[in-house]
């Protein structure tokens, strides 16, 4: 509410000759484009190695996918990439890793359903750089924000991916398109918890706007990195503030 108040605010201010339809539009398109952060170009050569990408988010916004198709974009750019299944809670997670660990010619580091989460994160974490692995992306299990104790074990889960010789590089919240005014909520939370860096917006291939990014990337600074446009490998993009905004005002 408070994003949309501070653009209609910024329209009733414009002066008379720009107040008709199409100067309007033409003003809102313009001040929405600012609130949103360019995404600046994917280094070819990463700065440090490995890169370690924790992937956050509550359930059912489709985090173990998006991992397959990150590490399918790391693959074709010819880095060696382990996948850590963190997620193991559901026992469909690590087979949903593992098949994506497969397709995309990743390494995956995993333990049996109910192990601690950490254990499987710092056991990662040594195989990668044994392996003098390029990047890591570490699964986690979806948690509902306002669960105390599994944010804490979320909070422990970075703790122990950012200890030497890793340290965790960026870390992704997962946010389904779908979702309102929760997923400000959600950015708060995960972000006081593990210092979210970047957003990943799921589901844009269907009727959703996603209009929440506008105020997320306001109150927090957290830009939206990536997209998901459906269920293919090739199916993330980066995203693209300027055709976001078109599509968004139709």
């Amino acid at each position: 509410v408070r994003a949309t108040q501070d653009l209609l605010a910024g329209l009733r201010a414009l002066p008379a000759e720009q107040r008709n339809p199409a100067g309007m539009t033409r003003a809102l398109r313009t001040r929405m484009r600012a609130l949103l952060a360019d995404v600046p170009e994917e280094p070819a050569q990463l700065p440090k190695k490995p890169w370690v990408v924790l992937v956050v988010g509550v359930n059912g916004v489709g985090k173990t996918t998006t991992i397959g198709k990150l590490a399918a974009r790391h693959r074709a750019a010819g880095r060696s990439v382990l996948l850590v299944a963190g997620d193991t809670f559901r026992a469909a997670a690590i087979d949903q890793l593992g098949v994506w660990a497969d397709r995309s010619g990743c390494q995956i580091v995993k333990q049996e359903p109910g192990s601690d989460p950490a254990s499987v994160v710092f056991d990662g974490m040594s195989a990668a750089v044994a392996r003098d692995v390029d990047v890591v992306v570490i699964d986690t299990a979806g948690r509902l924000h306002t669960k105390v104790n599994l944010m804490e074990e979320l909070r422990k889960v970075r703790r122990v991916a950012d200890r030497e010789p890793g340290k965790v590089t960026e870390v992704l919240l997962v946010l389904d398109a779908t979702t309102g005014q929760n997923g400000l909520i959600q950015a708060r939370v995960f972000s006081e918890v593990v210092d979210v860096s970047g957003i990943v917006l799921t589901k844009l291939d269907g009727s959703a706007k996603g209009g929440i990014v506008v105020q997320v990337q306001r109150e927090l600074g957290v830009p939206v990195k990536l997209v998901g446009l459906g269920e293919g490998a090739d199916d993330l993009a980066p995203f693209d503030p300027g055709a976001f905004v078109d599509a968004l005002l139709g």
